[in-house]
């Protein structure tokens, strides 16, 4: 009997998972955390408030189709997301950095000159990569793009990744522009909500399935084995196809040595007072060692007693002794994940997806969609 094994219970495997159950077949689904939703997994803490152990998450698109998918499994609460940079002291403002921010750090006449040029060079509710700023051919304009550049983006992105913003891919740099724009909101897309009772019952109801098996608490590495170009489960060669979303290193015993990540470490505070900061996420773009701090209950816009947050440290990943958050978008991590790409189209029934398989930095969002396009692959394939 064909089986299908996926290993990982995050968005990734969850909805590739449920996608084959609706469509009849059974599914084994492998974490090896005794929790689902990957580093979505959300929980209430002892005062009843929802935090996210991993981070924060928030979850917009303009994929209707994933929309869609995702409301079958969770009702929605409204949330537009807004960021501050703690640029100076007691100064906070908007980001991605838009005119408001330029006139709370400019004099009004000179973020006046500033303004319209870029008004009428790029065009208003328009965005513009940073790294364009600072090119350009006139001088006040460079000096703005090199202010920005250094207030926002430089220091930031030096204690996140561990690497200058010119040396990491557009992907990255390009995920936080500048905004010719007054809109403060930091995602633009058509849809942004929360899952009303958070991402993990979310997933709950994706994974709840008669056809879907799920084992937690369970190392894949100890159930599946890969020969030359054979996969063995339990070792017996697998009658059916492994969808693994982790680490694919790790898939191969580190065959090519290990990958790049960042990691992260969290700092939770319970604050003695309903509001700690002026918005869910305060980024320091010039100061302190964390680069961020979450208030988890202004993603539900609920008022209690006490709030919670987190400060948030990037740390490089070391194997064993953290976890992997974030693939490094650089040339070389780019060719070394490559090695083990190419290793992986020796075996046929095998299939890599997520952010750690693809080794590629994406959204929640964009891990729903590309499930959904695997498994219509998939299907097109077998017919």
């Amino acid at each position: 009997m064909e089986k299908i094994i996926i290993v990982g219970a995050g968005f990734s495997g969850a909805t590739i998972a449920r996608l084959f159950a609706d469509s009849g077949k059974d599914v084994i689904v492998m974490d090896k955390r005794d929790t689902i939703g990957g580093n979505a997994y959300d929980c209430y803490n002892k005062n009843d408030i929802l935090i996210q152990p991993y981070g924060p998450h928030i979850f917009h698109t303009n994929e209707k189709k994933v929309f869609e998918f995702l409301s079958r499994f969770t009702e929605w609460t409204k949330y537009e997301h807004k960021v501050l940079a703690a640029v100076r002291k007691d100064k906070f403002v908007p980001v991605p950095f838009n005119l408001t921010s330029l006139f709370m750090l400019y004099p009004n006449d000179k973020a006046e000159r500033i303004k319209k040029i870029l008004i009428d060079e790029i065009g208003l509710d328009k965005k513009v990569p940073i790294l364009q700023l600072k090119k350009h051919e006139n001088a006040e304009v460079r000096k703005f793009g090199d202010f920005v550049y250094k207030n926002i983006f430089y220091i930031y992105t030096m204690k996140q990744w561990g690497f200058k913003p010119e040396q990491l891919g557009a992907e990255v740099m390009n995920r936080v522009p500048v905004y010719v724009s007054y809109e403060d909101r930091y995602f633009t897309d058509e849809f942004q909500y929360m899952p009303k009772e958070g991402f993990t019952e979310l997933i709950r109801n994706m994974l709840c399935h008669p056809r879907i098996k799920l084992k937690l608490g369970t190392d894949a590495n100890k159930e599946i084995s890969l020969g030359e170009d054979k996969i063995y489960y339990k070792d017996k060669e697998l009658d059916g196809m492994l969808i693994y979303t982790g680490c694919v290193d790790e898939l191969f015993d580190y065959k090519f040595g290990v990958l790049p990540y960042r990691s992260l470490k969290f700092k939770f505070e319970t604050i003695k007072k309903p509001s700690y900061q002026p918005s869910a996420v305060v980024n320091y773009t010039t100061s302190h060692k964390y680069t961020r701090i979450t208030e988890f209950t202004k993603f539900t816009c609920e008022e209690k007693e006490n709030t919670v947050i987190v400060k948030e440290y990037s740390k490089p990943f070391k194997r064993g002794k953290n976890i992997p958050y974030y693939p490094i978008p650089i040339a070389k991590n780019i060719a070394h994940y490559q090695e083990y790409n190419e290793h992986a189209k020796k075996y046929k029934n095998l299939y890599l997806l997520g952010r750690l398989a693809n080794y590629k930095y994406i959204n929640m969002d964009i891990a729903v969609k590309n499930a959904m396009e695997l498994f219509d692959k998939i299907n097109e394939i077998e017919e």
